[in-house]
């Protein structure tokens, strides 16, 4: 694939990370930020924009004149409380020598778990896009708890481009792009001018977080590259410390590593159920289920349920798992998990008699069930 095909990108997400708006210090950079808005006034010229921007701790903790970013998560979102203002306002001042508008757009994982609300905060994306508004999106890091947080903002940056059906992610980070070692400490390691399908060998190319004031490293990258790829959107890492990156990009140019998106799309719900919905137990298959759910697109039978973790209640996500495996695919459970406990490894013709009531044959149903890629 020619790399003009992204020039043809109509609706683009851009991540923009910690390390891209910090200098050497970790302290935020005002002149670069700058820099970078002349190339997003650019992008936006002719294309529907969408940003999703970090920087708000590291905000936070320059006016709270804090020596070095807090560890403890009461440190960090009262950081992001002092920080996010000043991070919109200074998006504000950098669009406004564009004369563009922008809008600021809190999001939290809860606010994606319920279908509804999902659905809530794409209309409002999409009918900020169509008033010609440049949508900054950042984590609602002040009230988001752990088992409720994306993590960072490269998963968010993934979920927003499934949401508003963009063609492509380009992500702007503190490195050129994925490599094949460590560059930092490899002298041989070279960059990965194309990824074609994101393998489990090359989702094992991603380490830990390279930077000080920031959450990801390039295994969450290649996780959000991975969600864009299944929805049907390129997507680009490359770095965002130089100014012109992104034109660069959007004009063909061969910088930074580019994840072809897949041409059989992911559908939209379930990329919700694969991507925005954390799970909230696992159900232990045996190898047959696992067969009948991956190979044979079918439901899971509560007979092919060996064991059922966590406690759940009816509707809520569930991963599917071997006894030694990772989790290969996730649902909607059909039944709470205390009532799972009581028919699994029993056929269908038998919830009626245990339970006493049969709401569905499946304990997951195939239309509430999505098969999980490599990357999620």
């Amino acid at each position: 694939m020619s790399r003009t095909t992204l020039s043809q990108a109509r609706r683009i997400v851009v991540k923009i990370g910690t390390g891209a708006l910090t200098n050497a210090t970790g302290r935020f950079n005002r002149d670069h930020l700058h820099a970078l808005c002349a190339d997003l006034l650019w992008a936006a010229s002719n294309r529907e924009l969408l940003v999703v921007s970090s920087g708000a701790i590291a905000l936070g903790v320059e006016r709270m004149g804090l020596a070095e970013r807090p560890r403890d998560v009461p440190g960090k979102q009262a950081c992001a409380a002092v920080g996010q203002s000043r991070l919109m306002r200074a998006w504000e001042d950098a669009f406004e020598d564009g004369n563009r508008t922008v809008a600021q757009v809190l999001l939290t994982h809860d606010d994606v778990q319920d279908r509804r609300r999902y659905l809530n905060a794409r209309h409002a994306l999409l009918r900020l896009l169509g008033g010609d508004v440049i949508p900054i999106i950042n984590e609602n890091d002040t009230v988001s708890v752990a088992e409720l947080k994306f993590g960072d903002n490269d998963a968010l940056a993934g979920l927003v481009t499934g949401l508003v059906e963009a063609d492509a992610l380009v992500i702007l980070s503190d490195v050129e792009g994925l490599y094949t070692a460590d560059p930092r400490t490899d002298a041989t390691a070279r960059r990965l001018d194309v990824v074609p399908e994101l393998t489990a060998e090359v989702m094992q190319l991603g380490g830990g977080s390279g930077s000080a004031v920031g959450t990801g490293g390039m295994a969450t990258k290649l996780r959000a590259a991975a969600q864009a790829v299944e929805v049907g959107a390129h997507c680009v890492i490359t770095s965002g410390r130089e100014p012109g990156r992104l034109r660069q990009v959007l004009c063909g140019e061969e910088v930074g590593t580019l994840f072809l998106r897949k041409e059989a799309r992911r559908a939209a719900r379930s990329a919700w159920i694969a991507h925005a919905l954390h799970p909230r137990g696992a159900l232990v298959v045996d190898a047959g289920a696992r067969a009948a759910v991956v190979e044979g697109k079918r439901s899971l039978l509560p007979s092919g349920i060996r064991a059922v973790e966590g406690t759940f209640a009816e509707g809520d996500p569930v991963d599917l798992k071997l006894p030694d495996g990772a989790p290969f695919a996730r649902g909607l459970a059909a039944y709470p998990a205390d009532e799972l406990r009581r028919i699994a490894g029993r056929q269908s013709a038998d919830i009626e008699a245990v339970l006493g009531y049969r709401s569905l044959d499946e304990a997951v149903h195939r239309d509430d069930l999505v098969v999980l890629g490599e990357g999620t």
